[in-house]
């Protein structure tokens, strides 16, 4: 009897046991998949046939069965969007024998905001934007007037937002990252007011008394207004036409030199970051506001305009382009003069430069439209309000020729309170082929060389004393003081002949057109494009502020004393 429960026994464990024929061999026994979800491969081999299983529905493996062979095996992951790893267990079984592979799969991570939008007030203020994560993140800011504020941590990250000194709205993003995931935070900060209430602090000089305290001036020419424009696209940077950036040091040696006064031509369109609202870029803005504070803190004072601009507004007094030309004027002058508007009367401002349809006598149509274009610009500054209301204006001629300022000029409308605070403005190159073409022969000026080969037949003294007559008689006389917003002569220190006689007429010019633009009222405005060298206008060496040519400044200097 106990032999035959022995060998039951043994019977029944024997068929218990797994086939000793079978045969089952897996490649690995785990494979770890991306988060992002993709497919890799296994291989098994078995003597019979054999199923799959998945342990996880995330996790998919094909084929699942098959017969004896090597068979190459895919695994699945569909993307990981927990914040966890995670692994499932696939189970392969052949002939009563059973093996698992191991698949894992990395966590995506856990980055959320808890606003994807903030308003920020005019003023500024910081801003807190909670954060959750599974890691440390990186953060990103398209703009400079957002900083990352001292105490900022993962949790709260805390963010300083600069006042807005400028009339629109503006928006940045705040862009957290944590591996492939990422959340964009939109700031949208609200501008200043178009208009506020008129404040005459620092404002007392009326256009007449405020030109007496300027008495000569200099232009940062070939800088501020460097624009280029292909096909409609403006492009722009101050240093684009050859001249390095403006510092202080070089407005200090402009003031030690003896000028008192600063033009400063300015370009903007290349700067418009919104063609529909014309938006100015806050960095062109700020730069600008840098170097009229150079020329401010050396209580000097400042004009600032638009100055060519591509031409979309100096080259366009027709009717065709008076409606589009007005409006982007406006707009450029109300953002201008809203950022501008705290500066006392050490600021004014000029509303174009030259323009013109060309250089021939203007037509009713082009002194209409550009007389409009005064107007315009008169009225944008006066609707912002502030010191804006008192501010002193000034407003150009046709060309900005002296005969068709006396011909065809009629100072603009303007608003009530500020009576007496326009000034006109003329420029003088006369006579040109000896003033600015290189190419003339005529380099030879004044009574000293008349009659010369060398020495135009006209713009003598004579005409220097009868043009400027004219604007007196037209403006100053009539309470209208006239800034002569550019005059210039060219050095040509590549003259193989006679370079000391055109050096000797050259100061002469200079002296003798600053000193007469005195004396009939009129503020004059050196033209200096920069440039030291032959055919040159430039007075400094614009990387040392040192003067470059102490005789034509000695010149011009003694001309206006």
């Amino acid at each position: 009897m106990f032999m035959v429960c022995l060998l039951a026994l043994v019977l029944s464990c024997a068929s218990s046991d797994p086939d000793p024929a079978a045969e089952l061999v897996i490649s690995t026994d785990q494979l770890e998949l991306s988060k992002d979800g993709e497919t890799k491969s296994f291989h098994i081999k078995a003597n019979t046939d054999w199923t799959l299983s998945s342990a996880a529905a995330w996790c998919t493996v094909t084929p699942t069965s098959g017969q004896a062979g090597t068979i190459k095996i895919d695994a699945t992951a569909a993307k990981n969007e927990t914040a966890s790893e995670r692994s499932a267990a696939i189970t392969v079984t052949a002939g009563g024998l059973s093996k698992q592979i191991t698949i894992t799969q990395n966590a995506a991570g856990l980055l959320t905001v808890t606003q994807q939008e903030v308003s920020v007030a005019v003023g500024g203020q910081q801003i807190t934007i909670p954060v959750q994560s599974s890691g440390t993140y990186a953060i990103a800011i398209d703009e400079d007037w957002i900083t990352t504020a001292a105490g900022s941590t993962l949790e709260n990250p805390k963010f300083d937002v600069a006042a807005n000194a400028a009339l629109l709205s503006r928006v940045a993003t705040v862009t957290f990252s944590l591996n492939s995931l990422t959340q964009v935070v939109t700031v949208t900060q609200a501008g200043q007011p178009l208009t506020i209430d008129a404040d005459n602090a620092g404002m007392a000089s009326d256009a007449m008394t405020l030109a007496q305290k300027m008495k000569v001036g200099w232009n940062l020419g070939n800088t501020l207004e460097c624009t280029g424009v292909t096909n409609g696209v403006y492009t722009a940077s101050e240093t684009m036409w050859g001249n390095p950036k403006t510092t202080k040091t070089l407005i200090d040696g402009v003031k030690a030199a003896g000028f008192n006064a600063v033009r400063l031509p300015c370009a903007w369109s290349g700067y418009i970051e919104d063609v529909t609202t014309y938006r100015i870029k806050d960095a062109w803005l700020a730069r600008v506001k840098e170097v009229i504070d150079y020329c401010v803190d050396n209580d000097m004072y400042v004009i600032i305009n638009i100055h060519w601009d591509g031409g979309w507004l100096e080259e366009h007094p027709l009717y065709a382009n008076q409606t589009e030309v007005n409006k982007k004027q406006k707009a450029l002058w109300e953002q201008i003069s809203v950022y501008f508007r705290d500066y006392d009367e050490h600021l004014l401002f000029a509303g174009t430069n030259e323009v013109h349809a060309n250089y021939s006598t203007p037509t009713t149509e082009n002194i209409t439209v550009q007389q409009s274009f005064n107007q315009t610009f008169v009225d944008a500054v006066r609707s912002t309000g502030g010191k804006n209301a008192w501010r002193n204006l000034v407003v150009q001629a046709y060309n900005t020729n002296i005969t068709f300022a006396r011909d065809y000029m009629t100072m603009p409308t303007d608003a009530a309170g500020t009576s007496n605070r326009l000034m006109a403005e003329v420029h003088f190159y006369d006579p040109y082929d000896f003033a600015l073409d290189a190419s003339s022969s005529k380099y030879l000026w004044g009574a000293d060389y008349a009659g010369n080969a060398n020495t135009s037949t006209w713009g003598q003294e004579a005409w220097v004393d009868e043009a400027f007559g004219i604007v007196k008689t037209k403006f100053v006389n009539n309470g209208i003081p006239v800034i002569l917003g550019e005059y210039a002569a060219i050095l040509r220190s590549g003259l193989p002949n006679g370079l000391a006689d055109h050096i000797k007429a050259r100061n002469h010019y200079l002296n003798y057109v600053t000193k007469t633009a005195k004396a009939n009222g009129m503020v004059p405005f050196y033209w200096d494009a920069g440039g030291t060298g032959d055919n040159s206008t430039g007075l400094f060496d614009r990387s040392t502020g040192q003067i470059a040519h102490s005789d034509a400044v000695d010149a011009i200097v003694s001309g206006a004393n």
